[in-house]
C-alpha cells in the first residue's frame, strides 16, 4: 500500500468512524491498516493501553537474552559521522541506532505475553514491540504527545537527581521537546507543554530503569476524524527517533546508519470510532531467517561521547516483565 492510498483509508475510516489497526514504517514505504476486527486473522497480536486482541499466560515467567554486541569501532565510525554534523551546526540532537544479534529463549509469542508495556505489537512473527513511549493519542478533539528522552538504572544512589541534573540530558529532552511541540503546531493549536520533564520507572528482567518524559497538547480543529490519515503523515516521522532540524537530520541518520530502519521506530497504533491511541515502536526484536536482532539507540548531541552512548544502546536490550 502507498502512504497516500494509506492516509486516505485513514481519512475515510475515521470521518465514518470505522474502528481499524495501523502501522507506518520509518521511511514510509510500507504502511498497513486493517479494520480493528481483521488483525487476529491476518496474524498480529497487539496490546495497547489494555485493549489488546489477544493475551494468554505463560508458565514461565523469566527471559533470557543472549546478547552478541556489535564492536566498538564499528559503532564508533557511526558516532563519528554524526558527531561530524553536530559539530558544523547541522543538526542540534540525532538519534543514532545499531542493530544487535540476540539469542532469545523463548519463541516470539512467548515475548509477547511476557512482555510489561504500553504498546505491544507482534506483527505477523516479523518483528515485535514492546515500546513505553506514546507517539499521539487523539480524543475529545484535542492531541497529546508524551516525548521520552533520560533513561537511568533507578537502583544507582540518588538516580532520580542524576537524571534530573544531568545537562546532556536536559539539552537532549528540551529539544526533543521543541521539536513535538514544532510539530504538533502543523496540526493544531494553542499548543502547550502542560508537563515538563517527569519521571517514570520502567522493570526489566533484569533491573528498574528511570524514563524521563513530557507531556504536550494541543486543539485540533472540528472535523479531525476525517483527517487523521493527514494529521498523521504531518508528524511522521517521530521527532524522538529522529532529531532536530529533522529534514537534515533524517540525512544524516541515513548516512551514518547506512541501513533503513523499516518498522523500526515507526508507528503503531488503533482508532475505536472515537478515539485514537498510538505508540512509537522502539524496544524491538526483528526476526530475520532464523536469527533475530535487537533495536536501540539514543540522542546523541555534542555532550555526548561514543562510549557512554555505545553503553546505552547497548543497555536498553532488555524485555520488560515483572
Amino acid at each position: 500500500m502507498r502512504i497516500e492510498e494509506f492516509t486516505e483509508r485513514l481519512n475515510q475510516w475515521g470521518r465514518k468512524k470505522v474502528p481499524f489497526l495501523f502501522l507506518v514504517d520509518f521511511e514510509q514505504e510500507k504502511p498497513f491498516v486493517c479494520r480493528l476486527e481483521d488483525a487476529l486473522a491476518e496474524n498480529i497480536f497487539f496490546d495497547i493501553n489494555g485493549v489488546a486482541n489477544a493475551g494468554r499466560k505463560s508458565k514461565k515467567n523469566s527471559i533470557t537474552l543472549k546478547k552478541y554486541q556489535i564492536p566498538f569501532r564499528n559503532y564508533r565510525k557511526k558516532f563519528e559521522v554524526v558527531f561530524g554534523h553536530l559539530n558544523y551546526g547541522d543538526t542540534f540532537l540525532t538519534n543514532l541506532t545499531i542493530k544487535t544479534k540476540i539469542q532469545p529463549d523463548r519463541s516470539m509469542r512467548d515475548l509477547f505475553d511476557l512482555a510489561k508495556a504500553k504498546y505491544k505489537i507482534l506483527f505477523k512473527d516479523q518483528f515485535l514491540v514492546f515500546s513505553p513511549e506514546t507517539f499521539v493519542r487523539i480524543a475529545d478533539g484535542k492531541i497529546y504527545s508524551y516525548p521520552m528522552k533520560g533513561t537511568l538504572d533507578a537502583d544507582l544512589p540518588d538516580a532520580r537527581r542524576i537524571l534530573i541534573r544531568n545537562k546532556k540530558e536536559l539539552a537532549e529532552h528540551t529539544t526533543v521537546v521543541d521539536l513535538i511541540r514544532n510539530d504538533l503546531s502543523q496540526v493544531a493549536s494553542q499548543v502547550t507543554v502542560a508537563r515538563f520533564r517527569y519521571l517514570e520507572e520502567v522493570k526489566t528482567s533484569g533491573k528498574t530503569l528511570l524514563q524521563m518524559s513530557s507531556e504536550i497538547v494541543g486543539q485540533l480543529s472540528i472535523g479531525y476524524r476525517s483527517e487523521l490519515g493527514d494529521i498523521l503523515l504531518h508528524l511522521l516521522p517521530a521527532g524522538s527517533v529522529s532529531g532536530a532540524p529533522k529534514l537534515k537530520t533524517l540525512e544524516i541518520i541515513k548516512k551514518a546508519e547506512q541501513e533503513k530502519r523499516g518498522y523500526y521506530t515507526g508507528i503503531f497504533g488503533y482508532f475505536n470510532g472515537e478515539a485514537l491511541d498510538s505508540g512509537v515502536m522502539i524496544r524491538f526484536i526483528e526476526k530475520e531467517k532464523d536469527n533475530f536482532f535487537y533495536r536501540s539507540g539514543g540522542g546523541i548531541t555534542t555532550q555526548s561521547t561514543a562510549q557512554e552512548e555505545y553503553q546505552e544502546a547497548f543497555d536498553k536490550i532488555y524485555v520488560p516483565i515483572d
